[in-house]
């Protein structure tokens, strides 16, 4: 297990019981007093500790680098899952995973974006950042899910959009743009889990749904911390990361109160990572009563309320 910056009084509590464990089984001692007082100690230190999370450290659980993504979710609850390759136009982008599957029997067209646990599978998803031809093979997926009458179920965690010089060669803003308006029209349910980051464009390029939940440690916004900090903070902008992030009200909590998204879903105590399975039943619950509502809608019905959802953000009178 990785831990934080903020977790290491959680790591040293933990390690030290950990070590009693290890050497009252070595010494066939019984000490299960002092291990029971330690672990009420470690569970009232883990919940003092999150629930005072600030914005910047849950950020921070959000890229943790043991977080579930997409394929794990896909590997917990889809069966019968055959993912599909290619834009049809240039490449196959692997930081976008698409294909059929079922969930409890239900068949689905699942789109989302995919990061990498170690160095050569970071580069082999390019960190989870879309190219153009990213979104046109997802948009790929959607007109496909249209044609056969499968609802869409997308996982939204990305960085943001590649931001390279070929990226915008090949229209990397007509690419999230022409999903923008696609997603629109798509005349099946769609339904959008923010698993872990949701940065600009580049969550938004595959963001356009009818409902749109977050797990409780997830940030979607604009920009990142950083991105923010850099452009108004040009000297030592590392330090203004948290400042940034609370400014931005990039939480999941924040993006509920704001009216950007339908619900949370919750975590396991300290972050999806400590539970990944606990975590994926509740996605999976969620996933399947949206659907259970949004199937009972006709077309119009369905993209008559996903246009207005979006065009109620930021909506404000003055005063």
């Amino acid at each position: 297990m990785q831990y934080l910056d903020f977790e290491k009084p959680i790591y040293e509590l933990e390690k030290k019981i950990s070590e009693l464990k290890e050497f009252a089984d070595g010494e066939n001692l019984e000490i299960s007093n002092e291990i029971k007082v330690l672990s009420s100690k470690l569970e009232k230190l883990q919940k003092d500790i999150y629930k005072k999370l600030s914005r910047w450290q849950r950020v921070k659980i959000a890229r943790h680098p043991q977080r579930p993504y997409s394929l794990d979710y896909i590997g917990y609850f889809v069966d019968d899952f055959i993912e599909l390759h290619g834009d049809r136009g240039y490449a196959d982008d692997k930081a976008i995973i698409m294909g059929f599957g079922k969930i409890d029997d239900r068949k689905v067209f699942l789109v989302g974006q995919q990061k990498g646990r170690d160095v050569k599978q970071r580069q082999f998803r390019n960190f989870g950042m879309c190219h153009p031809e990213g979104y046109r093979k997802a948009l790929r997926g959607f007109t496909l899910a249209d044609r056969f009458n499968l609802p869409v179920v997308i996982f939204i965690d990305t960085p943001g959009a590649y931001p390279g010089i070929g990226a915008e060669e090949r229209g990397q803003a007509e690419a999230i743009a022409r999903n923008l308006r696609e997603m629109c029209r798509i005349k099946v349910p769609i339904v959008i889990v923010v698993i872990g980051e949701g940065a600009s464009g580049g969550a938004l390029g595959v963001g356009v749904g009818d409902r749109v939940y977050m797990l409780e440690n997830s940030w979607y916004s604009v920009i990142s911390p950083e991105g923010c900090a850099a452009i108004l903070w040009k000297q030592n902008p590392q330090e203004k990361y948290e400042e940034a992030a609370h400014n931005l009200k990039v939480t999941a909590q924040d993006a509920l109160e704001l009216g950007i998204v339908d619900g949370l879903i919750d975590e396991p105590l300290g972050g999806a990572h400590r539970d990944p399975e606990s975590t994926a039943i509740k996605v999976k619950e969620q996933i399947i009563r949206s659907l259970d509502e949004l199937e009972g809608l006709s077309i119009e019905e369905l993209i008559r309320g996903r246009i207005g959802k979006y065009r109620k953000m930021g909506v404000y009178k003055e005063v």
